[in-house]
């Protein structure tokens, strides 16, 4: 079926939909904590992914990842970083804190290519950058003394990995060696296995959790990560920021009817300013491009 420009658009909600049921799925579980959490998820990507990828990319996908370039090897990293990072912040704080977090990402990537790459950042984007940052500023110092603080934190290493993949990519694709972001994320996930197994020792996941995190694995992360590449194809890079932020409506909504999980005060006013300054930042591009 040819993807269209509004099936793209409606495929992308739906990805956004898939994305953010991982947080109120965690809320079901029953005795898998932290990175046993993590390792059962990236274990399930990995077996789902192993199967979708020569079906999509072709048989040769896996001999291919043996030649990769440094900057593929790197892109396998950050994922791994970002796999991690974001199912350990859903144990330790609120599904809203983490998802107003990694709301950040546009922005990060902007400034980060800016830094290391030389990309010219508008002024726009400056001061969506400091207002989004007094919203995080704000949601960080209402939780200085709490735990939910380092779940923030762990929560931030997620845009930041996000944004330095995608300065590396893009890096790479300046030079003309084009990163296969697909086996990237297999990669990513392989790698996320092997490093938290020996942290979730010894597994205690009961086959309900096993089950709920299965599903995780398969479409919460592998499926949906297909089909946003595709996506990509189709859309263009501010209609693929703004409908990313779904995510944050849609993981929220999700965990309050599912699991009970109202957001806080400071979630809903420091997120009021992230994903605003997001909006807003990408709406002016647009009118201006076009």
């Amino acid at each position: 079926m040819k993807l269209t420009h509004n099936r793209a658009i409606f495929l992308m909600v739906l990805v956004t939909l898939m994305w953010s049921t991982a947080g109120v799925v965690t809320r079901h579980l029953e005795a898998a904590r932290s990175f046993e959490v993590t390792f059962w998820r990236a274990f399930f990507t990995v077996l789902s992914l192993s199967v979708i990828l020569p079906w999509v990319s072709g048989r040769g996908v896996f001999a291919k990842i043996r030649r990769a370039s440094a900057a593929f090897w790197v892109s396998g990293l950050c994922w791994c970083v970002m796999f991690t990072a974001y199912m350990v912040a859903l144990t330790l704080t609120s599904v809203g804190n983490v998802l107003v977090t990694m709301a950040m990402g546009p922005l990060l990537t902007a400034l980060i290519a800016r830094i290391f790459i030389g990309h010219r950042v508008p002024l726009r984007t400056w001061v969506a950058v400091v207002v989004a940052g007094v919203g995080i500023i704000y949601m960080v110092a209402s939780q200085i003394g709490s735990v939910t603080l380092a779940g923030t934190l762990v929560a931030l290493c997620v845009p930041i990995a996000g944004a330095t993949n995608w300065t590396i990519t893009q890096h790479a694709h300046d030079r003309g060696q084009d990163v296969d972001l697909m086996p990237a994320v297999w990669v990513g996930a392989l790698l996320c296995c092997i490093l938290t197994l020996p942290l979730a020792l010894p597994l205690q996941a009961n086959a309900h959790d096993v089950a709920l995190l299965g599903f995780l694995g398969v479409f919460q992360l592998a499926v949906p990560c297909v089909l946003s590449v595709r996506c990509a194809q189709v859309l263009k890079a501010p209609e693929i920021s703004l409908l990313q932020l779904l995510e944050v409506i849609f993981g929220i909504l999700l965990a309050w009817l599912g699991a009970n999980e109202a957001p806080g005060t400071t979630v809903l006013a420091g997120g009021a300013l992230v994903i605003g300054a997001l909006v807003v930042n990408e709406w002016v591009g647009w009118r201006q491009r076009t």
